[in-house]
C-alpha cells in the first residue's frame, strides 16, 4: 500500500509474513487516514476519527471524490471479510439469517402469484368491457405474468430438490435459466402486441366510444391493479433472492404498463382514437427493450465472466491474511457460473512443509472463501514455487465429435 492507495496485487502478497499479518483492516484504515491530505481531513468526525464524511470535505474534484469513495469502500470490504471469516461463532447466526430470508422469499413469491391470478381475471373483464387495445396489451402482460410466475416458482422448487448423483454441484444455474426463459417470454409478448397495434394503426379504423359504465369499470380495475402492483414492488424489491427481484422488476413494469395503458385508453376514447394503439406500441417497445436487457444480463452469468476488480481485490486480501505460513499468493481468479462465482486461488507454501500441514492450510482457506455470500465454490491450489506457467489451458473451440 503506497501513496494512500489500497489496490492490492498478488505481488504485494510476497512481502514478509510477519509484516503482512500486522496489516489488519483496522490498521490499514488508520494508516490510510494518517496519510490523507489536509482538504480531506475536514471530513473527519472529531468524535469518531475512523468515520469520514466526504460531503464535509471541501475542494474535492469529481475524480478525487470517486477515488476516495472507492478506497473507503475497499476498507469496509476488508473489515467485512475479517468479520465474516472469524472462527465458527458466526456460522449459526448466518444460517438462521439465511433460513429467515428463504421463508420471506417464498412468501413474496406466493403472494405475487396469487395477486397475478386475481388481477388477470379483473383485467380480462376490463378488456372485454372496453375493447381498448392498450388495456388488451396490459391484460396480455398479466397473462404472461401468471405463466412466467409459474416458471419462476418451478425454478425455485427445482433448486431446492437436488439429486447429488445427477447434479454433483447443485442446481443453482436453474435460477438464471428460469429468469432467461421468463424474460424471453415477456419480450415475445411485447413483439406480438407491437404487431397488433401497428395493424390497427394501418387499418385506420377508430373503435366505438366507451360508455360511462365502461369508464367506471376501467378506472376501478386499472387503478386497483396499479395500487396492488406498486405495493408488491415495494415488498419484493429489497429481497436478496434473484428470483424475487425478478418478480419485483415485473411488478414495477406492470405499474408502468397499467398507467400508460389507462392514460392511452382514456385519451384515445375522449380525443383521438389513434392514441390508444400508439400507447400500445410504446408499451410493446418498452417491453422488448426492458426484458431483452434482462436476458443479456443473465446470459453472461452462464458463460464465465470475470468477477469485478473489487471482488478479486477482496479475495486476494483474504488469501494474504489467511495464514502466516503462506509465502505468496500466486493467482486469484473468480468467474460467474450462474448467479454466484467460482473462485480459484493458487498459494505458495514451503517445499519442506508436510502434506498434512499443507492440506490443512489449503482446505481452511477454501472454507473461508466459501463463506462469502457471492461464492458458490472455491478451489485452492497449493504449490512450492510460483514461476511456472498457468496450470490450465483455455479451450478456444469444442473437441471434434464423430459424424
Amino acid at each position: 500500500m503506497t501513496g494512500g492507495s489500497l489496490c492490492w496485487t498478488p505481488a504485494a502478497a510476497a512481502g514478509p509474513p510477519s509484516l503482512r499479518r500486522r496489516d489488519s483492516a483496522r490498521s490499514l484504515r488508520s494508516t490510510f487516514l494518517s496519510r490523507l491530505p489536509d482538504k480531506m481531513r475536514a471530513g473527519l468526525d472529531p468524535e469518531r476519527p475512523a468515520d469520514v464524511n466526504l460531503n464535509r470535505a471541501k475542494g474535492l474534484s469529481r475524480g478525487e471524490r470517486e477515488y476516495y469513495e472507492k478506497q473507503f469502500a475497499t476498507l469496509r470490504t476488508f473489515e467485512e471479510v475479517e468479520t465474516l471469516c472469524m472462527p465458527d461463532e458466526f456460522d449459526s447466526d448466518l444460517e438462521a439469517f439465511e433460513d429467515k430470508e428463504q421463508k420471506q422469499s417464498e412468501s413474496a413469491m406466493k403472494i405475487s402469484n396469487y395477486a397475478n391470478i386475481v388481477l388477470l381475471v379483473f383485467k380480462v373483464y376490463a378488456t372485454i368491457r372496453t375493447g381498448s387495445m392498450a388495456i388488451a396489451a396490459s391484460t396480455l402482460d398479466s397473462l404472461l405474468d401468471f405463466l412466467a410466475g409459474g416458471i419462476l416458482w418451478f425454478t425455485h422448487i427445482s433448486m431446492k430438490k437436488v439429486n447429488i448423483y445427477k447434479y454433483p454441484i447443485g442446481k443453482l444455474r436453474v435460477q438464471p435459466v428460469g429468469i432467461i426463459v421468463f424474460a424471453a417470454i415477456m419480450a415475445t409478448l411485447g413483439f406480438q402486441v407491437l404487431i397488433q397495434a401497428i395493424d390497427q394503426l394501418v387499418e385506420n379504423k377508430p373503435g366505438e366510444k366507451m360508455t360511462s359504465e365502461q369508464l367506471i369499470w376501467l378506472y376501478s380495475i386499472m387503478l386497483s391493479a396499479t395500487a396492488v402492483k406498486l405495493a408488491l414492488w415495494l415488498y419484493c424489491k429489497s429481497s436478496g433472492n434473484s428470483i424475487v427481484r425478478a418478480y419485483a422488476k415485473d411488478h414495477y413494469f406492470d405499474v408502468v404498463t397499467n398507467v400508460v395503458g389507462l392514460v392511452a385508453a382514456v385519451l384515445g376514447d375522449k380525443y383521438l382514437w389513434w392514441i390508444d394503439p400508439v400507447g400500445a406500441v410504446l408499451l410493446a417497445v418498452y417491453t422488448i427493450v426492458n426484458w431483452s436487457k434482462t436476458v443479456l444480463e443473465n446470459a453472461v452469468t452462464l458463460v464465465g465472466r470475470c468477477a469485478p476488480p473489487e471482488m478479486l481485490q477482496m479475495l486476494t486480501y483474504l488469501a494474504m491474511k489467511h495464514d502466516a505460513r503462506v509465502k505468496r499468493v500466486d493467482t486469484v481468479r473468480a468467474y460467474s457460473f450462474g448467479a454466484l462465482y467460482f473462485v480459484e486461488v493458487d498459494i505458495e507454501l514451503s517445499e519442506d512443509m508436510r502434506l498434512r500441514e499443507a492440506h490443512t492450510i489449503g482446505e481452511s482457506l477454501q472454507e473461508k472463501i466459501e463463506k462469502l455470500p457471492e461464492v458458490e465454490r472455491a478451489f485452492v491450489h497449493v504449490d512450492f514455487e510460483s514461476t511456472h506457467k498457468p496450470e490450465h489451458t483455455i479451450r478456444s473451440r469444442l473437441p471434434a465429435t464423430d459424424p
